[in-house]
């Protein structure tokens, strides 16, 4: 089966120019992604340059973002090169591909081990909101219905150290899973006052 035709790589860069040079290392890249996950819909990748950043070393930032049928992986990588930066988060990204499929993917068969019917991850939109005192960044993003193991394993898998947002399978309401001080984690259930 050939998905490529189907995956979008979508590059977006801020405080730099996206040259040709860059947008075709990045390409050359995350290519590959598509052949280890054929059932990838999108894989964006995020540029930055913080001419503030403190250390000088961090200063160009790569986010690697895959979404897919039942998959969301990000991978994050701050270097004073942009190119080191994007090695790095490649090779972190190639590590959570190796962890996802041995979890989910059927030896056997070389197939992902999900049901059909599974809605389809859309496009995470990153934007910045005008510039305000208060909020300095927003991210819009789909929740997926699953339950409160599958989320936590998201969690760790997507690298989020403080909290995991999503949609409870079992009680239809959004949830916020977090990480306690002594290494265990806690479930936020809201309910309207």
């Amino acid at each position: 089966m050939n998905f490529q035709k189907d995956t979008q790589i979508e590059v977006y860069t801020r405080n730099m120019e996206l040259t040709d040079a860059i947008d075709s290392y990045v390409n050359k890249k995350v290519a590959r992604f598509i052949r280890h996950l054929p059932v990838l819909d999108i894989i964006r990748v995020d540029l930055s340059h913080e001419k503030n950043a403190r250390d000088a070393n961090e200063r160009n930032v790569a986010q690697i973002t895959l979404t897919g049928k039942r998959i969301l992986l990000r991978a994050e990588e701050r270097a004073a090169d942009l190119n080191a930066a994007i090695d790095v988060a490649v090779d972190k990204m190639d590590r959570q591909i190796r962890r996802y499929k041995g979890k989910h993917w059927d030896k056997k068969q070389a197939q992902p081990v999900v049901p059909d019917d599974y809605l389809d991850y859309s496009d995470l939109e990153d934007f910045e909101e005008e510039e305000t005192a208060e909020i300095v960044r927003r991210k819009t993003f789909t929740l997926y219905p699953m339950d409160e193991l599958e989320a936590l394993e998201q969690m760790k898998l997507l690298g989020h150290e403080n909290f995991f947002i999503f949609y409870n399978a079992n009680t239809s309401k959004v949830n916020v899973l977090y990480k306690r001080r002594n290494d265990t984690y806690g479930l936020i259930d809201p309910e309207i006052g």
